[in-house]
């Protein structure tokens, strides 16, 4: 089983939703990267190099970006964002993949 870790920026992103996001957010990581996050599904993928994150879960509208640790089993997530048509919002700005 894989320890799940927030960087201090996801969690400013989780307090930017509301409660009812905030869960859907934690119900997803804790049912996709809790036991296997290096698996590739329709919701969980590996992302092409970029500055934020290797890897990206979908939860709804809801994006979990996050860093897998294998040595010490840890899931790093390092931000959540959220899409608004084809925009992607992190932080409350674009972001671009």
């Amino acid at each position: 089983m894989f320890e799940i870790r927030f960087t201090p920026e996801a969690i400013d992103d989780l307090r930017t939703y509301s409660r009812r996001d905030r869960n859907r957010v934690f119900h997803a990581i804790e049912a996709c990267l809790k036991h296997e996050p290096g698996r590739e599904t329709r919701n969980n993928k590996m992302l092409r190099p970029n500055r934020l994150a290797e890897r990206e879960l979908r939860a709804g509208r809801f994006r979990v970006f996050y860093d897998i640790d294998q040595r010490r089993a840890a899931v790093k997530i390092v931000a959540i964002g959220h899409k608004s048509g084809n925009r992607l919002i992190v932080r409350g700005e674009e972001f671009q993949l």
